[in-house]
């Protein structure tokens, strides 16, 4: 049976960066320190194909992620980026054309929290994970890869804040009282969606929890599935004593990342991408930032 995908392609070939299989979901078992969980997982693998060559063998993609996925049931994995190598390596040895392999995986992710003690519930995240393998002659592959986490959240306006301040001071005098100056104000809030994502250098780890905390401690507040109504009440207090920009959440993200996170190198480089969903406009807001630890040390000297 004829090749079609070893053939050359029709016309002048061009060297293809990513081809591959996305949007692949499955089910993977992960060794936690005291507990096994089970993630539901999003995968894409690729691979560079080229300029000769007319396909990709699409299929040993599909084999290799089924392979891997079911030997976790019996085995589970160390971390999601853990499996994201070994599949990236892996798609290395099934593709012998190929000189670069490259794996994002996203997964539904639970842990209890709560707004107190009695009332935890399981609330979600999203975890992340990237593994890149590059081809270097007959040498091993050398491996990139990264981890991340992705929380919501709320955030304060402070802006909306110190003006109605200043017009309720206006009609309400009282408000002047130096015992008053640190009473929260009415602002409006805005559901804020926050990322926080590290690539490790080989030897450098991280737990997602950690990278979870670090996001939620960034935020105004966390927001949780069961609130009851003094609940409510705690939380709106809590976000609107500690009002925030999105510029606001990216500075003291990073800084909570090198608070909690000295024992990583230099190396090692963080991303924060965040975005507040306004609730009095018709747009959202946002604000990223990405650096080495070496460089936010060096500037946080």
């Amino acid at each position: 049976m004829r090749d079609v995908h070893a053939s050359a392609p029709e016309g002048r070939g061009q060297l293809l960066r990513r081809v591959g299989v996305s949007t692949i979901r499955k089910p993977l078992s992960i060794q936690r320190k005291d507990r096994v969980v089970t993630l539901t997982a999003t995968f894409r693998v690729a691979v560079d194909l080229p300029a000769s060559r007319k396909g990709s063998d699409l299929s040993r993609n599909a084999e290799l992620l089924a392979e891997v996925i079911d030997a976790t049931a019996l085995r589970p994995a160390a971390s999601l980026e853990s499996v994201c190598v070994g599949i990236a390596t892996d798609l290395l040895s099934r593709h012998s054309y190929a000189t670069e392999a490259e794996v994002d995986a996203t997964a539904e992710y639970f842990l209890s929290r709560g707004i107190s003690e009695g009332r935890q519930s399981l609330e979600d995240y999203l975890l992340v994970a990237q593994a890149r393998a590059v081809r270097n002659g007959a040498e091993p592959p050398q491996i990139f890869r990264a981890i991340g986490a992705e929380a919501v959240g709320m955030t304060a306006c402070p802006c909306a804040m110190e003006t109605a301040r200043t017009l309720l001071t206006e009609e309400f005098p009282l408000l002047n009282d130096p015992a008053l100056a640190k009473l929260p104000i009415v602002s409006h809030n805005q559901r804020n969606r926050t990322r926080l994502t590290f690539e490790l250098p080989p030897g450098a780890d991280i737990e997602a929890d950690a990278i979870i905390d670090a996001i939620e401690s960034a935020q105004s507040s966390p927001t949780y599935a069961i609130l009851k109504r003094r609940d409510e009440a705690t939380v709106v207090i809590n976000a609107h004593r500690n009002p925030k920009f999105v510029e606001d959440v990216v500075r003291d993200l990073l800084n909570e990342v090198l608070r909690r996170f000295p024992e990583l190198p230099d190396a090692a480089r963080v991303r924060v991408e965040t975005t507040s969903e306004e609730s009095i406009h018709k747009y959202d807001v946002s604000a990223s930032h990405a650096a080495t630890l070496g460089e936010l040390r060096s500037t946080a000297a």
